[in-house]
Parts: structure tokens; sequence; C-alpha cells
């Protein structure tokens, strides 16, 4: 295909509640949104990067820019567009894995609509839905909590995770056993709150039963989650620390990880999120999708990705309504504990004009 040019939205959704994990509480999800046109195809992306350096070091406004600036003229300057290309064509600019994520997605989705294939197909899928867990924030007091998970449990979510921090984690976690049961498929996430010396504390959490911990230690620190894995039962999963297939392998041959977090933007892409499943099942180490506050448009996508054999457990694809009010794409809703994979062309959603129009702060055209 030929590029016609690039289309920058940026865009501010509010959440129906605040979410509050360790890094800070988001109220309104602004994001990043890629259109890419070429040959008369249309292909959309969802850059996942958040509006502050909080999670990541990448955020919104730098997207923008880097996209703008960089990435873009350097896929125009390419040669023929093709999905597997993209990455290579952006290769020398440091960083900056969601924006990447996001201009490749929305490449290959213009590549699959114009031959008439689901994403789906394209990555290996091998179920037409998905089993969905809920992510559930910071609470003021374990009394709101217990209520948050009472409702998500009658909603048919399968799993649940509690994000945690110092200060929040052995009391809430042990409520929710208490109140659900150990039949409850329970996890937790630190995003990164603790430090090795708080191995006494999180070897508490082994009394729980949990599936698993998730990524208690900083980002850098691989060594110390491999030490943590050795003083705590609970298997340790890794999310910040996957930043792509080899990062994983090498986790995985440090014992740092016995399960893995795979979240295509932090990773680069889909393609690259594909290579980091196969490098897990390689190794016998199940993988689940998680979430990023997304849209529709980035939700079909994980859908297609959580579809894949390796994905053993259930994921952070939630329905459209944990978080928004009114999404962008048709709603995704949750059935017996299960969202349907898209099965049209690409990822199978298109926008909704009215209510694109309602959450567009701007944007910004780059013909190629």
């Amino acid at each position: 295909m030929k590029l016609e040019g690039v289309e920058l939205r940026r865009i501010a959704m509010p959440l129906v509640s605040p979410f509050r994990t360790s890094f800070g509480t988001t109220t309104v999800r602004e994001a990043v949104l890629v259109r890419v046109v070429a040959d008369g195809a249309e292909g959309w992306g969802e850059c996942v990067a958040m509006a502050d350096p909080l999670y990541s070091s990448e955020y919104a406004d730098a997207a923008t820019q880097v996209l703008g600036r960089f990435l873009v003229p350097a896929l125009a300057a390419s040669g023929p567009l093709k999905a597997h290309r993209v990455a290579p064509a952006l290769a020398a600019f440091q960083g900056h894995r969601m924006a990447k994520a996001a201009l490749e997605t929305a490449v290959l989705d213009a590549e699959l609509r114009a031959q008439g294939r689901p994403l789906a197909d394209e990555l290996g899928a091998v179920r037409d839905r998905v089993p969905c867990g809920v992510s559930v924030g910071i609470m003021d007091s374990v009394p709101e909590l217990l209520d948050a998970v009472e409702e998500y449990l009658d909603a048919g979510y399968v799993r649940i995770k509690l994000k945690i921090e110092p200060g929040w984690d052995v009391e809430p976690v042990a409520a929710v056993r208490e109140r659900f049961g150990d039949a409850l498929a329970l996890q937790v996430d630190a995003n990164a709150a603790y430090t090795l010396a708080d191995a006494p504390r999180l070897a508490r959490l082994d009394a729980f039963g949990l599936l698993l911990i998730e990524q208690p230690l900083p980002e850098e620190d691989v060594l110390g989650h491999a030490a943590l894995a050795r003083r705590i039962s609970t298997p340790v999963c890794l999310d910040e620390s996957i930043t792509s297939a080899r990062a994983a392998a090498d986790a995985i041959t440090l014992g740092a990880c016995a399960i893995v977090n795979v979240k295509p933007g932090r990773v680069g892409g889909y393609l690259e999120a594909r290579r980091v499943h196969d490098v897990c099942a390689a190794h016998g180490v199940p993988v689940w999708c998680g979430g990023m506050l997304e849209t529709g448009i980035g939700r079909a996508a994980n859908l297609a990705l959580a579809a894949l054999p390796g994905f053993t457990l259930p994921g952070d694809t939630s329905g459209s309504d944990r978080y928004y009010r009114t999404d962008i794409t048709e709603p995704f809703v949750v059935r017996d504990g299960h969202l349907d994979v898209p099965a049209g062309p690409g990822t199978g959603v298109d926008p909704l004009a009215g209510e694109l129009a309602q959450v567009t702060r701007s944007t910004q055209w780059l013909p190629a």
C-alpha cells in the first residue's frame, strides 16, 4: 500500500469513577488515536500512553510530538506500507514504544481491512470468546472495596485483580478472601510500589492463595524480582519490566517471573506482543493480556491478542462500561463472564462519528 497520510487525534474520556493505583488517580482518560490512510484503506490505532509520565516515561503530549516530528515522517519515507516493515522503519528512534505501537497498529488495521482479514486470524487466535477479569483500584475503605468487588462479580467477571500499595495490601486482600471465599480467582497488582526490603510483608499475602502478584518491584529490578520469587510462594508476574520478547526471555531465564502480563503498547505493538507470547509459550510460562483503560479501539485489538493459545489466564479486557458511560465504538458487553472477539476485517470495530466528535480535543493531519 502507498501511504496517503496520518491523522493524530487527541481525545479525553471521563471515567465512570476515579481509578486509583499506587502511582496516581485517573479521572479522565486522555489518549492519542492514530488513523492511517493508504490506498483508500483506513486503519486505527490507540496510543496507551497516559497524560503524565507516571506509569511509564511516555505520556500523551510526548507521543503526539514524536509521532508528528519523527515517526510518521520516517514511515512515509520508508517505501511501500506493510505492517511488518513499520518497526524496522522506526528502529532508529529510541524508546517511545507506545507511540510506535499505535502507528504500527493503525497500519496493520488498514492492511488487514484491505485484505478482508480479521486481526485475530493474523495473530493466530484459537478462540472466539475470551474470559474477562477486572482491575479494582485502591479504595478509601475496605467496605467500599468489598461493595465494588461484589458488583463486578454480579456483572459476571471471572477474575478479580486488586491494586495494592504499602499500607493497602494485606488487610484488603484478607477482607476480599474472607467475604468471597477461596474459590474466587484473585490476584494483586503493585505497579512497582515495593522494594525487596518489603519481602516479609509481601510474604504475608501467601496465605490467601493468590493467582499471582504483579510487578511488586521497580521496572529495572529484574534481579530483585528473582530474589523475591525465591522468598514468597505467590507466583511473581512481570508487567512494566517486560518491554520486548528478549526482555521476557531474560526475565524467565533469571527466574524473575512465573507469569507474564503482555501489554501491546508497552512492548511496541501487537506483532512484538505475539513474539512475547511465543517466547513464553516455549518456556511453559502462561501469559495474560493487560489493560490500559483503552477505548473500544484498543480493547478490540486486545481481545484478538487474548484469543491466542498461550493466554490461559483471564486478562484485564473488561467491558466498556467498566470505565466509560459511552465508548467511541459499539460497546463491548460482558456475557457469561466473556467478551466476543471481533470477527470483522482488521480490528473489527469502527469509531462512532458522533461519540468520537464529543471527546475529540484536537486533530492533526500529516500528509505523506
